[in-house]
């Protein structure tokens, strides 16, 4: 349901929150293995959501990396689709037709919208703090 972008990056905020402190940043290849993915993808990521601060933080130089910042642990989980574009999740036609709508429903239309707006809810209503907090009690994973 969710394309490769978001996955990962929800997987990166995750894992950045996790492990990463402003005086412990992290690089990418650590993030890139700590989540599974491939680098080169990663670091596209992870610049779309350092992109003004949104999500993430980094510093450049030897010093440098990535982090959360408090404020950002405190963001909706909607931000970090938001940050690479892909909330579409919460608008789209399921089957991918343009025009689909109230007026005009496609034949998913009607058993979808209901659960379009609890998927809605969930990532308005949920910290990324919240999600840290239950990797950290070992309720999940991240990698393979």
């Amino acid at each position: 349901m969710l394309s490769k972008t978001a996955e990962y990056a929800l997987r990166a905020v995750i894992y950045i929150a996790q492990k990463g402190t402003e005086d412990s940043k992290l690089g990418i290849r650590e993030i890139a293995e700590g989540i599974d993915s491939p680098p080169s993808f990663t670091a596209k990521i992870l610049q779309s959501l350092t992109r003004n601060n949104k999500v993430v933080s980094s510093v450049r130089g030897p010093n440098g990396g990535f982090y959360l910042s408090d404020k950002a642990r405190k963001l909706p989980v909607r931000a970090v689709l938001e940050a690479v574009n892909e909330e579409g999740l919460f608008s789209a036609c399921l089957l991918g037709l343009k025009e689909c709508s109230e007026a005009r429903p496609c034949p998913m239309h009607q058993q979808f919208a209901p659960i379009r707006k609890q998927l809605k809810q969930v990532f308005d209503n949920t910290t990324i703090q919240q999600l840290v907090n239950e990797g950290n009690k070992g309720r999940f994973f991240l990698s393979h």
